[in-house]
């Protein structure tokens, strides 16, 4: 049974509540929190007569653009390894449809991608992380699973990472393409939080292994158009190609027959990267750093162990420690106490394929409740400082204090 997605539920569970008048800081959603462009809006409003089916893998201005884009960030594309989707998640349900072999994944890694394997009958393996950086599995633990599970397959990896916000070093994902080279897999690198690495440059596998590397990737993050739904996947060249390329685009043509023509003139917009884009993205990128590192104080002042956020708006502490001061062994429990008891939202190990007193927290939604509010965030010099903010970090300070007694 294919349950309804850990964060989506978690979603309406906490909208739920607020409707009826709850107070809920809400830490659960990787929703990116924040308002869309004018700019955006006005391609959107000026696109509404592109009304026609449109070709199944985008227009040939949006795949271009989205090819200039990846080149301009080191990874050289052209606009026939390009398909686009109704959002990243229907690129990589069609990456998966597409490819042989079972799923191994690093632990703990997005909701998603077990569920997406188990609808295409695939089989999943998880890796656990290394000590300082998640997003892709220990590179010697997956080289002794391999050892024994035998050669193909695919891993998957998030780069930056949801759930735990580090970005893996451009050492660590070399050494985790060397075993997938020796043993035959493909990656599939999810690159949908490239453009908010805090401070690094993303090392895509594809720069590693460029044969065998598919990188999905969109919008909803950087620019904040989830509800837009655009993302795409790039196909490597070289062997793969063709046959890969041709399914991909038959799961396309069978689900969702092409993104909208609309959200295609904003691809297209948008990923030409023009000034007022890079601006907003350098916003977005500040004020997440700016109050995930806040909150990532607050857990370490807390007493749990937690790596530091290096990507995205997510933070995984680990309050294991304070198991039996706390009498709650499992995350969903310290999850439920935390929203039952002191009113903060946040989602369990358990949905990532974890276990322990660890939780995920999305600091994206802290930037305000309404339009006024969020630009307000992006623009301000202190945006710790602004009340709406100010009340949700001391409330959050208060529920995690409270853990350790």
């Amino acid at each position: 049974m294919i349950r309804h997605s850990a964060t989506l539920a978690v979603n309406e569970l906490v909208r739920a509540k607020q409707a009826r008048g709850e107070r809920v800081t809400h830490l659960a959603f990787g929703e990116a929190g924040l308002p869309v462009l004018p700019e955006i809006a006005q391609v959107l409003a000026e696109s509404t007569d592109r009304n026609s089916y449109g070709p199944v893998a985008g227009s040939a201005a949006a795949r271009q653009a989205a090819a200039n884009h990846l080149t301009r960030r080191g990874l050289e594309t052209t606009a026939d390894q390009i398909v686009f989707g109704p959002g990243s998640k229907s690129m990589l349900f069609a990456v998966l449809a597409a490819l042989p072999g079972d799923v191994i994944l690093p632990r703990p890694s997005w909701v998603s991608y077990a569920a997406q394997a188990a609808l295409v009958g695939k089989r999943v393996s998880t890796i656990d992380i290394p000590g300082h950086a998640g997003g892709v599995p220990d590179p010697d633990l997956l080289d002794r699973h391999l050892a024994t599970a035998g050669p193909g397959g695919v891993l998957i990896v998030t780069l930056p990472d949801n759930p735990t916000g580090t970005l893996a070093s451009p050492q660590l994902v070399k050494e985790v393409c060397e075993v997938a080279n020796i043993h035959d897999l493909v990656i599939v690198s999810d690159e949908i939080y490239r453009d908010l690495s805090h401070t690094d440059p993303v090392h895509s596998p594809a720069l590693e292994l460029p044969e065998r590397t598919v990188v999905t990737s969109g919008l909803s993050k950087s620019t904040a158009l989830g509800g837009y739904r655009i993302g795409y996947v790039r196909v490597p060249h070289g062997p793969l190609f063709t046959e890969l390329h041709a399914e991909i685009i038959g799961v396309a043509s069978e689900v969702w027959s092409a993104l909208p023509g609309p959200m295609q003139a904003v691809a297209e917009y948008v990923l030409n990267d023009p000034p007022e884009i890079r601006a907003y993205i350098d916003a977005a990128r500040n004020l997440h750093r700016t109050l995930v590192t806040a909150v990532y104080n607050e857990n370490i002042a807390a007493g749990a162990s937690c790596r530091a956020p290096q990507g995205g708006f997510y933070l995984y502490p680990d309050f294991s420690h304070a198991r039996s001061t706390l009498g709650i062994h499992t995350g969903e429990g310290l999850a439920r106490h935390l929203l039952d008891r002191h009113g903060v939202a946040v989602l369990a190990g358990e949905a990532f394929g974890d276990d322990g007193l660890r939780f995920r927290v999305a600091t994206s939604l802290l930037c305000g409740v309404d339009t006024e509010q969020r630009w307000t965030a992006m623009h301000s010099s202190d945006p710790l400082r602004l009340p709406w903010i100010a009340d949700s970090l001391e409330h959050i300070r208060t529920a995690f204090r409270s853990l350790m007694g």
